[in-house]
């Protein structure tokens, strides 16, 4: 074989060497070359009742609904039961960006956690266990205040984030996820997942973005790609999610005799941030609070309705910068152990109480001012976090 062929060879090789690496970067890191491309690995959602274009499985609602689903409460059929327990919580972090609403699914949660994660701008941690959302997103970073929430969880509750903080000092999300062992087995970080579990959607919606707000999944594509990792209702020990978990108390309703006429709640999580500004109205008729975001309807994508919770749970905590070198300061820390106030919202009605959690796996408490536990309605739980000066107006 003569020089001439040898150097192409060994050109040929490079060059394979040299894409391959490329691409591989390219999909681990969830970016993509460009919109066209994208467009074709987008899978189709199925669509049905649960939304109009968020997919999610649809089960018999003539079934009657006798079993209660251990997160908040709701009553489901014994076919819905069936399903929920092939799988454990999946906790997934959707962030509040001006430019990602409406998000997809978030009305689909069996529980929300709402906390600032930077600048203001608020940032959700959406527990799925009972329903099937269909898409959700989109996707963002961990925090390690999120990572506290769901390890209330189980020992090894699924933590779906793209990427997330990792400066040296207390707010490191990414180590402290390595150091509770879920790297590689809970822990569905995108950027070491990719597609098509997860894909970027340029065009969902229907305005250009910025490409951090792009990234979706689906309910079903995390639950399935966590059995691929032995992680169904059980984890590889065979030790059931659920062995150790504190589930709230239930109650039922007040009578439409019972709830006031209206109730309105005002959110100020950091004051002139008026964007992330929220407002909670009550509905009678429905024993709903109904979500504003900045003065307008916070609607779902997937079902293009305003998001409705039966509960909100406001947490006071302190908040401070973490001083850990990353521009501008801006990751924050919670001291969300120990205890604190808080005020609970369902019927219509304000109860002053605290919170109380013991440790990183610790059950956030709640009780009212004479230390009675809180029973809450049956249906979404909603946590709104606040600093120690956040606003809370209710009238």
């Amino acid at each position: 074989m003569d020089k001439r062929k040898i150097t192409i060879i060994i050109v040929a090789v490079i060059v394979y060497i040299f894409s391959t690496g490329v691409s591989y970067a390219l999909f681990s890191s969830g970016v993509m070359p460009n919109k066209t491309t994208l467009k074709s690995q987008i899978p189709t959602p199925t669509t049905g009742p649960n939304g109009i274009n968020g997919g999610g499985l649809v089960f018999d609602e003539s079934l009657p609904k006798t079993e209660t689903c251990p997160l908040n409460g709701v009553k489901y059929s014994k076919q819905q039961k069936q399903w929920w327990e092939k799988h454990r919580p999946l906790g997934i972090m959707i962030e509040n960006h001006e430019e990602a609403k409406p998000q997809s699914g978030l009305s689909f949660a069996d529980v929300v956690y709402e906390a600032v994660a930077e600048g203001g701008i608020t940032r959700f941690l959406t527990v799925f266990y009972c329903q099937d959302a269909g898409q959700i997103g989109p996707v963002r970073s961990a925090r390690t205040y999120f990572l506290d929430w769901i390890s209330e969880y189980g020992d090894y509750p699924l933590y779906t984030h793209v990427g997330g903080a990792n400066s040296d000092g207390p707010a490191d999300a990414l180590s402290q996820i390595t150091d509770y062992n879920w790297t590689g087995y809970n822990d569905l970080n995108q950027f070491s997942i990719g597609f098509p579990t997860f894909w970027r959607d340029y065009d969902r919606l229907g305005r250009t973005v910025a490409t951090e707000h792009t990234m979706y999944s689906t309910t079903n594509k995390l639950w399935e790609f966590a059995k691929t990792r032995d992680l169904t209702n059980k984890d590889k020990k065979g030790n059931s999610w659920d062995e150790k978990f504190v589930s709230y108390s239930f109650q039922e309703d007040k009578s439409m005799s019972e709830r006031p006429a209206a109730q309105n709640v005002h959110l100020e999580f950091w004051e002139k941030y008026k964007q992330y500004f929220v407002d909670w109205n009550y509905d009678k008729a429905s024993n709903l609070y109904k979500r504003n975001n900045a003065g307008v309807p916070h609607l779902d994508k997937n079902t293009n309705k305003q998001l409705t919770t039966k509960n909100i749970v406001i947490l006071f905590m302190q908040e401070s910068n973490a001083n850990d070198g990353y521009e501008n300061n801006l990751h924050l820390v919670y001291k969300n152990k120990g205890t604190g106030k808080a005020i609970i919202l369902m019927n219509g009605k304000e109860i002053q109480g605290k919170w109380k959690k013991e440790g990183r796996t610790g059950r956030t408490l709640l009780y009212d001012a004479s230390g009675s536990a809180i029973k809450f309605n049956r249906g979404t739980i909603w946590f709104e976090i606040l600093p120690i000066d956040g606003v809370a107006t209710i009238s």
